[in-house]
């Protein structure tokens, strides 16, 4: 569920991931959309104990299995997993503009992760994406700012930091394989 290469290297680049949320403060909410295996959602459960996760993946294999690593690595009281699909779990009242962080590792392209994302963030969240190696610029600017999503001054290498700036508009994110089909930008 991890992808091709050493578990080792997974887990070395999840630190990424930690790097930039390290200004996200004690107790904040922190999704991890399409989560998969667990890189970097577990990665980052361990590493900052002070945070709450939510583990988001549209696959029920795949949260049964990260549910069952939750609770065996003995952190169910802060790190929750739930089965469904980004674009519906961004307009639940339970998640819709709360996290203070977003990562997103291998979800999709930047145009249905931003969309995915902002709806999830609260004004000042942070957005956190793996890139791959020497990508050129693939976030622009316009699309971006109708999301509420702005680049961020922090450089973490080999990751995307977008800030949210402002709320979300309520019509994003668009129904269910959307943001893929018909993408933004």
């Amino acid at each position: 569920m991890l992808g091709p290469g050493p578990v080792g290297e997974h887990v070395a680049h999840a630190q990424g991931f930690v790097e930039a949320l390290a200004r996200v403060p004690e107790g904040s909410l922190v999704v991890d959309l399409g989560s998969g295996g667990g890189v970097p959602g577990l990665i980052v459960a361990e590493a900052r104990a002070d945070l709450r996760l939510v583990l988001l993946d549209a696959m029920e294999k795949r949260t049964a299995l990260l549910a069952e690593a939750v609770t065996a690595m003995g952190m169910a009281d802060r790190v929750t997993v739930r089965t469904g699909r980004a674009e519906m779990l961004g307009r639940e009242d339970d998640l819709r503009a709360t996290a203070m962080a977003v990562t997103a590792r291998s979800f999709g392209p930047p145009a249905a992760t931003a969309e995915c994302a902002a709806p999830l963030l609260a004004v000042s969240g942070v957005l956190v994406v793996s890139e791959p190696p020497d990508s050129p610029d693939r976030w622009p600017h316009d699309p971006l700012a109708a999301l509420g999503l702005v680049p961020s001054p922090m450089q973490v290498p080999g990751m995307q930091v977008l800030t949210q700036t402002s709320l979300c508009p309520e019509t994003y994110p668009r129904r269910t394989g959307l943001p893929t089909k018909r993408p933004l930008f």
